[in-house]
C-alpha cells in the first residue's frame, strides 16, 4: 500500500498541498500503513532511496550583454546511456541498418522505421571506413518553444532527445520512456536590446551557443566512439551521431540559419518557391561551412549572404561529425500539412465557394465514428488546432462536390482535381510504411495539384504559390527514403511531450522560480516510473522465471498494418431485451419496413444456400416468424487487437431517436452505413462488397431458431448476431473521374421500395461515410440526422479515416 499510494501521488494525484492535506486526516496515514505523513517526507524518500537511472539536471547561467539567463541541462552522453541501456528497451533496439522489401524478388524497397532508410546505410559506411566495427546511435533532437500558461504569457523552451535505435512505436509513446528531456533553453526575448535586427541576431546566436554547449560531447564521441552497454549487458563501441532535427518552420530556419521565407533544405529563394517541379540543388554544406569559417573577417556577412545563410556565429552543427544539417531537417505533418498547406487550401476554398455554402454543407453531413460534425460550420472557427484540421480533411472533398462556380463545370472539375491532389498527398504522406510504388503515388498526387492549381488564380483566390510549406512537399519522397516514414519525425510527438515535460511540470510548481522545481518534479517522476517497472519485473519473476529482462515482456513490435483488418466486438447483453416487431417496422422507430419479408427470405436462403433468387422468393411467403419481440443491439464495435489492443478502431451506431416530454429529440436517430460482404450462396465462390445502411441489429431466441431451421444441424445454424440492412447500388468499375469518389444510389425494387435483406453481422467489414450529392446549393431542409433518408444519391467518402483511405483508394 505504501508504494501504491506514493505512485498514485506522483503520477495521478493532486497537487503537493492537496496531498499533504489529505494525509493530515486523523488516522489516515496510520490506517494505510504509510511511511510518510506529508509530501515533503515522500519527496525525501524518493530523492534518497530510489535509484537514479537518468542523469540529473544541472543549472547553468548564460550571460548576454551583462544579463544572466537560466539554462537547465543534462549531460547528453549520460542521457544516451540511459536510453540505450534501459532493460525495457533491449527487446526493441536496432543496431544495424536493414533493407526491407515488399516482394519476394527483392525489387520493391519497403520503408518504415529509421533503420530501413538510406541515411543509416550511408552513415554506417562512412563511419566504417574510418573506424570499423562501429554501432551507430542515430540521435533525433526536437525543440519548440511552448506556452505553459494561458494568460500570463509564461513559456518554456524544452529540447527533447531520443535515439533511432528504438522503433517509432516506442518513441511515440511517452509512457514507454523512449524520449528524454535534454534541456530547458532560455526563453528570454532580450528586450533590453532595443535594435530589432540586433535582437534577432543575438537570439539566434544565443540558441546556437546553448545547443553547442549541449552537444559538445558528441564531437569526439561521434568520431572515435564510446563504449556503451545495452540493457542485456552487451558492450559495443557506439558512435552517437545527430541524424534528425525535428521542428516547425521557424525552428527549421533557426537551426539551419536559413532566411525566413526560403527553403531550409534546398537553395530555392522565396520568389521561386512555386516552381514545379523544383530545379534547385540541395544546399551545399561544404560551401556553407567555408562561409562560416570566415567569421572575424570583414567579408563574413557578405560571404554568408552569398552562401544563402544567415551570419550565425558558430552554429551548433558546425563541428559535429557526419552531419549535413540541411539533410537533417525533415518533413512535418502537423505544421506543414495540417496547420500549413491544408489551412491554405481551406482559405482558398472559402474564397472560391463561399463561407455560407461550405458551412451549410459541413453541418449536414451524416455522422460517423471517425468524423466530427461541425454544427456551426468550419469557416468561422478561430485558433483551429491540428486535430480539427485533420477532421476537416476527412470530408473537405465531399463538401465541394457539385459546387456552382463561375466558369461552369470545367472550372469545378479542375477545382476537384486540385483539391483531391493535395488531400491524396496528405493521406499518402502519413502511411506508416511506404514502398517504391506508394512513393510514386505520392509524387503523382503532388503533380495533380500543381497541374490544376491555376484554378485558384482563375477564381481569384490566389495570385502566386510562393509558400515555403507547399514547396517543401517536393522533398518528402527524398526524406522518406533517407529516414523512413514521416511518423518517425512528426512534431505531433513533440507537442505531446510538451504536456508531460513542460505544462504539467509547470503546474506542479508554485509559479515562482519554476525551473528548479520543474526539473526536480521530472526527476522524481522518472524515478517513480522506473521503480514501477522494477517492481513489475520482480513480481513477474515468480510466474515466468528469470528469462525476461524487461517488465513489459508481453509487448512486442508489430509491423505497420495499412490494411488494418477489423474484428467485430459485440456486447454480451443486448441494448434492449425485447422490442416489438411493430416497433422494428415503424418509421418512427427503427424503420425496418420489410423486416418480416427479409427475415423470411433469409431463412429460406440460409436453409437452401444453392437456391436461386427466384426459388427463394417463391418459398419465402410460407415462412412464419414465431416471435413477436426480438433482442436488439444499438452498437457494433470494430477492433484490431494485434495493433491497437482493446481500442475501438471503428464503431457502428444503430438506434432510433429519443424524445423528451415536449417532443424535442434528446438523442437524434442514427442508422450508420457499412461496407458488407455479399454472400451469394455456397455455389458462388465470388466475393463482393457493397454498401448498406444498417437499420436493426438483433438476435433470434433459441426457440425461434429451432422452429425456423428445424432440419439444420447445430454447426449450420446462422450466427447469433444478425442485421437488417438497406442496400445501395454496386460499385462502378472506376470511380468518378475528377473527384475519384464512387457514386452510389439507393437500390430500389420495381415498386420503388428500398431493397433490404438480413445478413450476419460478421459480414460487416467496417463503417463507411456517405456524402450526399448536393446538386448545386444545399437543400436547407436536409440535416445531419435526415440526409441519408432525404437524399437518394451519394458519394463514398474514402477520406473517412486513414485505413478506409488505404483500402478504398
Amino acid at each position: 500500500m505504501d508504494w501504491e499510494v506514493a505512485q498514485w501521488a506522483k503520477e495521478r494525484g493532486a497537487s503537493s498541498t492537496a496531498f499533504t492535506e489529505l494525509l493530515k486526516i486523523p488516522g489516515l496515514a496510520a490506517a494505510l500503513g504509510l511511511s510518510f505523513k506529508n509530501t515533503a517526507e515522500l519527496n525525501k524518500i524518493i530523492d534518497d532511496k530510489l535509484p537514479r537511472r537518468r542523469p540529473a539536471f544541472t543549472h547553468h547561467f548564460v550571460t548576454v550583454m551583462g544579463e544572466k539567463f537560466d539554462l537547465f541541462s543534462r549531460n547528453i552522453i549520460e542521457c544516451l546511456r540511459a536510453l540505450y541501456g534501459d532493460p525495457e528497451h533491449v527487446r526493441y533496439l536496432c543496431f544495424t541498418p536493414e533493407r526491407h522489401y515488399a516482394d519476394a524478388d527483392k525489387t520493391i524497397r519497403l520503408y518504415h522505421d529509421l533503420h530501413t532508410g538510406r541515411w543509416w546505410w550511408d552513415t554506417q559506411k562512412a563511419v566504417e571506413d574510418n573506424t570499423p566495427g562501429a554501432t551507430i546511435i542515430p540521435i533525433i533532437l526536437s525543440s519548440d518553444k511552448t506556452q505553459v500558461t494561458l494568460f500570463r504569457n509564461k513559456s518554456a523552451y524544452p529540447v527533447y532527445l531520443t535515439i533511432g535505435n528504438l522503433p517509432k512505436s516506442i518513441r511515440r509513446k511517452p509512457s514507454r520512456q523512449g524520449q528524454i528531456l535534454l534541456a530547458y533553453l532560455p526563453t528570454t526575448r532580450l528586450d533590453h536590446i532595443t535594435n530589432k535586427a540586433a535582437r534577432r541576431r543575438t537570439l539566434t546566436n544565443l540558441f546556437h551557443a546553448c545547443m553547442s554547449f549541449l552537444l559538445k560531447p558528441l564531437e569526439k564521441a561521434g568520431t572515435t566512439g564510446i563504449p556503451m552497454m545495452s540493457g542485456d549487458g552487451i558492450w559495443r563501441r557506439c558512435h552517437p551521431i545527430v541524424a534528425i532535427y525535428v521542428g516547425d518552420y521557424p525552428e527549421q530556419c533557426l537551426v539551419t540559419g536559413a532566411y525566413t521565407g526560403d527553403c531550409p533544405v534546398c537553395d530555392c529563394r522565396h520568389d521561386e518557391l512555386e516552381v514545379y517541379p523544383g530545379e534547385h540543388e540541395d544546399r551545399n554544406i561544404d560551401a556553407v561551412l567555408d562561409a562560416l569559417a570566415t567569421i572575424g573577417s570583414p567579408s563574413f556577412v557578405t560571404t554568408c549572404r552569398e552562401a544563402n545563410i544567415k551570419p550565425v556565429q558558430h552554429p551548433f552543427w558546425q563541428s559535429l561529425p557526419y552531419i549535413n544539417i540541411f539533410s537533417s531537417i525533415t518533413p512535418d505533418i502537423l505544421h506543414q500539412l495540417h496547420q500549413g498547406v491544408f489551412k491554405h487550401l481551406l482559405a482558398w476554398l472559402k474564397d472560391v465557394c463561399g463561407a455560407e455554402e461550405i458551412d451549410a454543407r459541413a453541418s449536414r453531413l451524416p455522422p460517423n465514428h471517425s468524423l466530427r460534425i461541425f454544427w456551426k460550420g468550419i469557416t468561422k472557427l478561430s485558433r483551429v488546432s491540428g486535430t480539427e484540421h485533420k477532421q476537416m480533411s476527412r470530408f473537405l472533398l465531399g463538401i465541394i462536390m457539385d459546387m456552382p462556380l463561375p466558369g461552369g463545370r470545367a472550372v469545378a472539375d479542375r477545382l476537384l482535381r486540385a483539391t483531391r491532389g493535395l488531400l491524396d498527398f496528405l493521406y499518402i504522406a502519413q502511411y506508416p510504411s511506404h514502398t517504391d510504388t506508394t512513393l510514386v503515388a505520392l509524387e503523382n498526387a503532388l503533380a495533380a495539384f500543381h497541374d490544376n492549381r491555376d484554378v485558384f488564380v482563375t477564381l481569384g483566390a490566389r495570385s502566386a504559390f510562393n509558400i515555403p510549406k507547399l514547396h517543401f512537399l517536393m522533398h518528402y519522397v527524398r526524406f522518406i527514403k533517407l529516414f523512413g516514414t514521416t511518423d518517425n519525425y512528426n512534431t505531433e510527438a513533440t507537442e505531446r511531450l510538451h504536456i508531460d515535460f513542460a505544462k504539467d511540470a509547470y503546474r506542479a510548481t508554485n509559479h515562482k522560480d519554476e525551473y528548479p522545481q520543474m526539473t526536480q518534479w521530472l526527476e522524481r517522476r522518472e524515478k517513480i516510473a522506473q521503480h514501477a517497472n522494477y517492481i513489475l519485473w520482480r513480481l513477474q519473476q515468480a510466474e515466468i522465471g528469470p528469462a525476461s529482462l524487461s517488465a513489459n515482456h508481453d509487448l512486442r513490435w508489430t509491423s505497420p498494418d495499412l490494411a488494418c483488418t477489423l474484428t467485430i466486438k459485440m456486447t454480451r447483453h443486448p441494448t434492449k431485451k425485447a422490442v416489438r416487431i411493430s416497433d422494428v417496422i415503424s418509421p418512427d422507430q427503427y424503420g425496418a419496413t420489410f423486416f418480416v419479408a427479409a427475415l423470411a427470405r433469409f431463412v429460406v436462403q440460409w436453409t437452401n444456400p444453392t437456391w436461386s433468387r427466384q426459388q427463394v422468393e417463391e418459398h419465402a411467403p410460407y415462412v412464419r416468424i414465431p416471435v413477436a419481440t426480438i433482442p436488439i443491439f444499438h452498437r457494433v464495435k470494430f477492433w484490431n487487437e494485434a495493433v491497437y489492443g482493446i481500442e475501438t478502431v471503428d464503431s457502428l451506431h444503430v438506434h432510433p431517436g429519443q424524445l423528451r416530454e415536449d417532443g424535442e429529440y434528446v438523442v437524434p436517430a442514427r442508422f450508420d452505413t457499412a461496407l458488407i460482404r455479399i454472400d451469394r450462396g455456397l455455389g458462388d465462390p465470388s466475393v463482393e462488397q457493397a454498401v448498406a445502411q444498417v437499420r436493426v441489429i438483433f438476435t433470434l431466441p433459441d426457440f425461434a431458431l429451432a422452429r425456423l431451421f428445424p432440419t439444420l444441424p447445430a454447426e449450420r445454424l446462422p450466427p447469433r448476431h444478425l442485421a437488417y440492412v438497406e442496400w445501395f447500388s454496386s460499385f462502378a468499375a472506376v470511380p468518378e473521374r475528377h473527384s475519384g469518389l464512387y457514386k452510389l444510389k439507393r437500390s430500389r425494387d420495381a415498386d420503388g421500395g428500398r431493397v433490404a435483406s438480413i445478413v450476419p453481422v460478421a459480414y460487416m467489414q467496417r463503417t463507411v461515410h456517405l456524402v450526399p450529392k448536393w446538386g448545386g446549393e444545399v437543400n436547407r431542409a436536409w440535416s445531419s440526422g435526415n440526409v441519408l433518408d432525404e437524399c437518394d444519391t451519394f458519394y463514398l467518402n474514402t477520406f473517412k479515416d486513414p485505413h478506409s483511405y488505404f483500402n478504398l483508394y
